[in-house]
Parts: structure tokens; C-alpha cells; sequence
């Protein structure tokens, strides 16, 4: 038997990673769902981002996110939150009198 295969038999290869996880955000006239996310340092996460009704935006600044969502598609946002602490998000594209509530946290913990 070859050593290098004998050598990675007997040490074990690294178990391969699971999917990432997946967290939807649902946007609609002046509101996301959830409302919180709780997401942890280091650990991939897919934001999946939909609106119900209009075009509507997703910004959280401290993460530099600025997303736009069209009514009936998905965009799907890649992040790995680096540090702990509060991310606010809100809507960045105007969808009427509420627009300036629609607000939402994301929380990363250690």
C-alpha cells in the first residue's frame, strides 16, 4: 500500500463540512421576517432574502450589505460574520409611509 495513502487512512481525512446554513428574511409593506437573526463569528451562513409584495432593499451598513429584492425572486447573500455584536438592517429602497420602521438586528455571538 502507498505510505501517503496508508498515512491518510490511519490519520483520518477532515469530515467534510455540512451545507451551510440557509436563514430566510421575508419582506413586505413595512416589515421583515424574522425581525432578528442570531447568527455565530465565523460560521458561513446564506441569507435568503424575498419580497412578498414590491421592491423593497436590504442594507445592513456595519456588514457592508445593500441588497435589492424584486418581488417574486430570491437573492441569496454569502456572509461570514467576523466579530460579535448588533448588526442593524433596514430597508433602503423607499416602499411608502412605514418605510422608515422597517427595521430588523442581526445578532453575531462568539
Amino acid at each position: 500500500m502507498n505510505a501517503i495513502l496508508l498515512a491518510a487512512l490511519l490519520l483520518g481525512t477532515p469530515a467534510e463540512a455540512g451545507p451551510e446554513r440557509v436563514v430566510q428574511i421575508t419582506a413586505k409593506k413595512f416589515d421583515f421576517t424574522p425581525a432578528s437573526v442570531e447568527l455565530k463569528a465565523g460560521v458561513p451562513v446564506v441569507l435568503e432574502l424575498r419580497s412578498l409584495d414590491r421592491k423593497h432593499g436590504f442594507a445592513v451598513p456595519d456588514l457592508k450589505i445593500d441588497a435589492q429584492i424584486e418581488p417574486g425572486e430570491v437573492v441569496r447573500l454569502r456572509i461570514v460574520p467576523e466579530k460579535p455584536g448588533t448588526f442593524e438592517f433596514h430597508c433602503s429602497v423607499f416602499c411608502g409611509g412605514g418605510h422608515e420602521e422597517m427595521s430588523g438586528q442581526i445578532v453575531v455571538v462568539p
